[in-house]
């Protein structure tokens, strides 16, 4: 960023308000930041301690429920909000709902009074779906039951209606170094649903591909919804089967009741409507954001998986 003055072009340096910022994604984001000559310095809140420590980057550990905002977001030009809750383990349902939705509304409203001019939320894939190649125009429906989409929807309802230029990036699974546990322990398990063919097929989207679109969003004209997934298309199956020669077959139905005992007496994998949208394919069309952000996924869902 730049500014013209009378007689040279000085360099008006970006400050960035993170929230989630111990989060798994930010784990890839902030050393991207931190070594962003245009961006000055970083605040990161989040209820966890901090996994960085950088001459740029300030951490507080607060509850983005309760947390004084104002002064915290008062004098950034930017603010990418991460903090969502995806494994809801033990916690009420209303103490989730409270997290991704409440408090994402109270930190919006936070920085439209602050007049932020660049906001980023990281949505999901999740409020689609399912669904073929479908682009960003397409209606929200998540999956009923699996809350992480209904939540990430009806943020999007809300912003729709009242900061409408909040930039939503829609990720489909991400993976990557620092990818959520369950997400990889899919792929590791000896066992897959057994569904006819064809199969359902899915994308996912490196780390650090989002990485990029988040900085690159911070930096150029850019307003709405943008898809962010790897160009090529997989199934959980010929993914398992990859990875476990002896993979056996689980019926949906057994493998529902295994996943919602498993959650029930632990709190541990996701909570039953994870498995809703099992049979359904969900790709998406990302032109949008190779148009308008100029992004590029460096990454194929093939190298992923086999990585």
């Amino acid at each position: 960023m730049y500014r013209r003055g009378r007689h040279a072009r000085v360099r008006q340096l970006m400050r960035v308000f993170i929230s989630g910022s111990a989060s798994h994604l930010a784990r890839a984001l902030l050393p991207r930041l931190f070594d962003d000559p245009d961006i000055s310095s970083i605040i990161g809140l989040d209820s966890a301690r901090a996994h960085f420590a950088h001459t740029k980057y300030r951490h507080v550990q607060a509850d983005l429920r309760s947390a004084d905002l104002a002064p915290l977001l008062h004098g950034c030009d930017a603010l990418v909000h991460l903090a969502f809750v995806v494994l809801r383990g033990k916690i009420p349902a209303k103490t989730m709902r409270e997290i991704n939705l409440d408090a994402s509304q109270r930190l919006f409203e936070a920085a439209a009074q602050c007049r932020i001019p660049r906001q980023i939320h990281l949505s999901s894939a999740a409020v689609y779906g399912s669904g073929e190649q479908v682009n960003e125009n397409v209606a929200y429906h998540p999956i009923p039951g699996f809350l992480y989409g209904e939540h990430k929807a009806a943020l999007e309802h809300w912003l729709d209606r009242y900061h409408p230029n909040v930039v939503r990036l829609r990720p489909h699974i991400i993976l990557g170094r620092h990818a959520q546990p369950l997400l990889k322990n899919l792929l590791r398990q000896p066992f897959y649903v057994r569904l006819p063919d064809p199969q359902p097929l899915l994308q996912c989207v490196h780390e650090e591909d989002v990485s990029a679109a988040i900085q690159l969003a911070l930096k150029r004209p850019a307003s709405g919804a943008y898809n962010l997934a790897a160009p090529d298309s997989f199934n959980f199956r010929d993914a398992i089967r990859a990875r476990q020669r002896w993979a056996l077959p689980l019926s949906p139905r057994l493998a529902r009741s295994a996943l919602a005992l498993t959650w029930r007496l632990t709190g541990i994998g996701g909570e039953p409507g994870w498995m809703e949208g099992v049979d359904h394919s969900l790709t998406l069309d990302c032109d949008k954001a190779q148009r308008e952000l100029g992004w590029q996924p460096q990454h194929s869902s093939a190298a992923m998986l086999q990585a």
